[in-house]
């Protein structure tokens, strides 16, 4: 009786790791074995585990991720792609994120640009660090109806406070508004949050796409003078999963890296 509603008081407080340690406990053939503080010390290191996976489920779950399965480890460094391994692994660390530092990272189209930034992403989030991603040409979008009803500032507060933000997709020519929108998104992050940048378009045309001179040099300093530079190269990772379809148009059972 005391066990059971011991269970129903762990119920009641949500402690659902302590719970899942508990009832696998009492499964256990040999727990008479263990002594209290063995037990008791399992039971807070499920719930620690438990509420570590739940936090970092919530922030993948609002980083909004282009793929929320990427992680360092399926990382494909044997692909000739011109990956850093050394690199990619001390990215990995966060330090540059802690540090407050930039990530442009260039490519051709299907190289796995956007694998590579959401894997750096998903790595943040495991460290408890906030983060959000947004494709290019809908962040304007938003940030134009967001002028309309009333929303521009508090958005514009939402993109300063990630502790990392991934801009995908940068490369379209901008307007006016959109170059100044972009500016102060930029200078309100550099120095205090960390940004990465998707491009197929090389840093050294970017002048071009922002195309107001003193603007573009400002966005500039402040997206490359502290940035890590991963210029991608190699054939479309798209087209290599193809081949890995059976004869049957079925995927191969081989596990999927980019």
């Amino acid at each position: 009786m005391m066990l059971t509603q011991t269970m129903e008081k762990m119920r009641a407080l949500k402690l659902w790791g302590m719970l899942e340690a508990l009832e696998n406990q009492q499964s256990m053939a040999d727990v008479g074995q263990l002594s209290f503080e063995t037990r008791i010390g399992l039971l807070i290191d499920r719930e620690e585990n438990y509420r570590n996976f739940k936090r970092t489920s919530s922030r993948l779950k609002a980083a909004k991720l282009k793929d929320a399965s990427a992680c360092i480890e399926d990382l494909d460094f044997k692909t000739p792609r011109s990956l850093d391994k050394a690199m990619l692994l001390s990215l990995a660390g966060c330090d540059w994120i802690r540090h407050h530092q930039n990530v442009i990272i260039t490519g051709p189209t299907g190289v796995g640009k956007g694998f590579v930034s959401s894997a750096l992403v998903q790595r943040a989030c495991m460290e408890g660090m906030t983060a959000l991603f947004i494709r290019i040409p809908r962040l304007f979008s938003e940030l134009a109806l967001a002028r309309v009803d009333g929303r521009y500032y508090k958005l514009m507060a939402t993109y300063a406070r990630a502790d990392v933000v991934i801009f995908d997709d940068w490369g379209q020519a901008l307007s006016e508004n959109e170059r100044r929108d972009f500016l102060e998104i930029i200078e309100d992050r550099y120095g205090a949050r960390s940004t990465i940048i998707t491009s197929q378009v090389p840093p050294e045309e970017w002048p071009t796409i922002i195309g107001e001179p003193t603007v573009a040099d400002a966005i500039m300093d402040r997206l490359l003078n502290n940035a890590h530079r991963i210029a991608m190269t190699g054939p479309s990772m798209r087209k290599l999963r193809s081949k890995q379809l059976t004869p049957q148009g079925n995927l191969s059972t081989t596990p999927t890296v980019q």
